[in-house]
């Protein structure tokens, strides 16, 4: 959600100020960028997911102060709401059983914070969005108490000047309205980074567009919400409409909304940047003191932090994030598209997947977005989102005739991707082991045809057929998803139904 900030009021002036400060940083970044300032390659790879709190009915918690104060690790910090959490893994080196580690480490951390929130009859659930969330729930009074969430809602809200329109249609059809961006706190996502040297980055970048629908498709995990089936993958049209600063008439002229896919490939990271000053207004305009041209005039290295906020609040699926470690500039590709959970061998096994398939693809002599139209990607996107596993994607056509073909998502990722992705691992130096272990689970969702939407749908649907009620249903499901999460094997394994134990009522 963007840099720490403190809650105040703006003047008239301090937009003007603001973007001022942007064009200077955006100015710095482009000299950084020709002087080649930033750090060398180091193949580092961070993983962050965002959690949701409950109850052993299935039920959400507000209770994130609570639980954190408990928890008393850096590695967890607030999210939206007071039923989210964030879990942040220190960066690892792409290479050897590093997935393995990643996987170890995880388990860990989340295990103790589960037995934390266990004292406060709390529990940690990692799922894209959770079944039993309520519109009672996604309000206002629930954002966490943190300056920089209130700051952002009061800016989003105003900017937008009426409430938010929730409009989805997909199994069922959901359409209500929202006082504040709360309901974007009900996606829970799983966050890759990928520290990479500005010559790459484009590429990186591209490739991460162009197999984010296939990352969907085996990958989704948000078929609900508030009591409603929608999307296989229902994230995406929540976060985008729920912090829409768009009155109809500016959606109605083509202005870009703040959650994008974007609309073309790129060259550069500056594009982005660029992009994101050019087309989005200050949702948060807090000037820090910096020159970052005298910082550079001086030799140093500038913190751009006005380009830092900016880019915070604009919400690309694949976002480009700039930093500095011991110093030294650095670039990052962000992939944000995929939703937490259900376990973490899943989890693991997304993130092995998508390192090894743009590391591939980012490599080909013949790159997939000289191919593919971005339109098409975006297109993929969407058709991931609703679909799923069953999704049916534009992809490149092989041979000498080239051009697109349709072709079934499970089959693309089995024949074409994990291939792919195998290879990439390989480059990067990961273990044979970590490899086949890791990619199986995808190759066995997509010969299956599940993943954790399927799972959560075909169960809801099995617990009305026993004769729950429907709130009951989404409950026992979650219930029934908790406790498989928690055994950890992943969900292609996972028995659809709800055990004999559970109360039909």
């Amino acid at each position: 959600m963007g840099e720490k900030v403190v809650a105040g009021r703006f003047d008239l002036s301090d937009r003007q100020r603001y973007r001022d400060k942007l064009r200077k940083c955006l100015a710095g970044l482009e000299r950084l960028l020709a002087e080649k300032r930033f750090d060398r390659p180091k193949n580092l790879m961070g993983l962050e997911i965002e959690l949701n709190l409950a109850g052993a009915d299935g039920m959400p918690r507000m209770l994130n102060a609570q639980v954190l104060e408990r928890i008393a690790s850096r590695d967890f910090q607030t999210e939206l709401a007071m039923f989210n959490l964030e879990v942040n893994i220190a960066p690892h080196r792409l290479g050897g059983q590093v997935f393995d580690q990643l996987a170890e480490e995880l388990r860990t951390s989340l295990a103790y914070a589960h037995r934390k929130a266990g004292e406060l009859s709390a529990g940690i659930v990692m799922i894209g969005i959770l079944p039993t969330l309520g519109r009672d729930d996604l309000v206002s009074s629930n954002l966490s108490d943190v300056d920089r969430y209130t700051l952002l809602n009061d800016q989003i809200v105003a900017a937008r000047g009426e409430d938010f329109v929730l409009d989805i249609a997909g199994v069922e059809h959901l359409t209500c309205t929202s006082k504040s961006i709360a309901p974007e706190a009900a996606c829970t996502s799983v966050q890759l980074h990928l520290q990479v040297t500005p010559a790459r980055f484009a590429d990186v970048w591209n490739a991460a567009q162009a197999i984010a629908a296939a990352q969907v498709a085996v990958g989704a995990n948000s078929p609900f919400l508030f009591g409603r089936e929608l999307w296989s993958e229902s994230r995406p049209p929540l976060f985008q409409q729920s912090t829409d600063t768009r009155p109809p008439e500016l959606q109605a002229q083509g202005v870009r909304p703040r959650t994008w896919f974007g609309e073309r490939w790129i060259t550069s990271a500056y594009d982005l940047f660029e992009e994101n000053l050019r087309f989005f207004p200050a949702l948060l305009p807090i000037c820090d003191d910096e020159d970052p041209l005298r910082v550079l005039d001086e030799g140093g290295v500038p913190s751009l932090a006005e380009l830092v906020l900016h880019n915070g609040t604009v919400y690309r699926w694949n976002r480009p994030v700039y930093g500095i470690a011991d110093g030294v500039p650095h670039l990052r590709v962000e992939n944000r598209v995929l939703p937490a959970g259900p376990t973490v061998t899943d989890v693991i096994a997304n993130a092995a997947f998508y390192y090894g398939v743009i590391r591939a693809l980012a490599e080909e002599q013949r790159p997939v977005w000289t191919r593919l139209p971005f339109e098409a990607a975006a297109a993929n996107f969407d058709t991931a989102c609703r679909h799923g596993i069953d999704a049916r994607l534009q992809w490149p056509r092989r041979g000498r005739y080239g051009g697109v073909t349709e072709v079934d998502a499970a089959t693309l990722v089995r024949d074409e991707l994990l291939p792919l992705a195998e290879a990439g691992l390989e480059a990067w130096g990961v273990e044979r082991a970590d490899r086949e272990l890791y990619l199986g689970v995808i190759e066995e969702r997509c010969r299956r045809r599940a993943n954790g939407a399927s799972w959560q749908s075909a169960t809801f649907h099995r617990a009305l057929e026993q004769g729950l009620s429907r709130d009951a249903a989404l409950a026992a499901t979650t219930r029934r998803y908790c406790e498989l999460m928690h055994l950890g094997e992943p969900v292609h394994t996972w028995p659809v139904g709800l055990p004999e134990a559970v109360p039909l009522g």
